[in-house]
């Protein structure tokens, strides 16, 4: 379903990603650890269309999006959920999530969306700059799934959200995936986290990809090295 072939990009003429294979099936979380500036972002922006590449190919489901524009891209079935999640603070729940739909040219918030994540529901015509931070992830993480995505990225989702929200965010990763049965591609450093919803890790150093595991055959210890500042 999701491809990335031998994938580089560059600020300028620094290369920070160097050759980046990567390959998601239906239904599968995979996750990408690495300490700061590695590439774990580099490579986000690269996939959204928000950064170009420099070679490589990015394949979704048979379809090569490489030299699509992010919106484009959307609308072929990537999602992204940013690093500091990036709602709209002014306007209401509903409204963040109806930009979601648009790429679809649906008006109406499925109540799939609301079953997911019931808080939503309850403060719909809240500003989203008002929800708490564990809140505002749910919230971006629903209206990415609003565009309907056969690809969800989520970028550092567990970046100032409190502990107890952490393996509440976990486990709506896995509903999703189960529900949607989705690609579901996540950055992230915080252990634990990672544990506890991958079923592949990616090690990120110094723009490459360095290490990959299944989570039954994990090295913790081994891991662990690789975040160690």
């Amino acid at each position: 379903m999701f491809e990335v072939r031998n994938l580089s990009a560059a600020y300028g003429q620094s290369e920070v990603l160097h050759g980046i294979d990567l390959a998601v099936t239906p239904g599968e979380i995979v996750v990408l650890v690495g300490r700061n500036g590695m590439g774990k972002s580099t490579l986000m922006k690269s996939l959204i269309g928000t950064m170009p590449v420099r070679s490589g190919q990015i394949i979704v489901d048979g379809t090569d999006v490489t030299k699509l524009a992010s919106h484009q891209r959307v609308a072929k079935g990537i999602a992204y959920v940013p690093q500091g999640r990036q709602i709209f603070g002014t306007m209401t729940v509903k409204e963040n999530i109806e930009t979601g739909l648009v790429v679809r040219g649906k008006d109406d918030v499925p109540n799939e969306i609301y079953d997911l994540f019931p808080i939503l529901k309850e403060f719909s015509g809240r500003r989203g700059g008002n929800l708490s931070g564990g809140q505002q992830q749910q919230l971006a993480i629903a209206r990415a799934l609003a565009s309907d995505p056969k690809i969800l990225l989520l970028d550092e989702p567990t970046e100032g959200i409190q502990p107890s929200i952490i393996k509440d965010i976990a486990r709506l990763l896995k509903d999703i995936r189960s529900i949607r049965n989705i690609c579901i591609v996540v950055c992230e450093q915080l252990l634990s986290f990672v544990l506890d919803v991958a079923d592949r890790l990616l090690v990120m150093e110094n723009g490459r990809i360095v290490h990959t595991d299944t989570r039954q055959n994990v090295n913790e210890a081994a891991i662990a090295k690789f975040l160690a500042v």
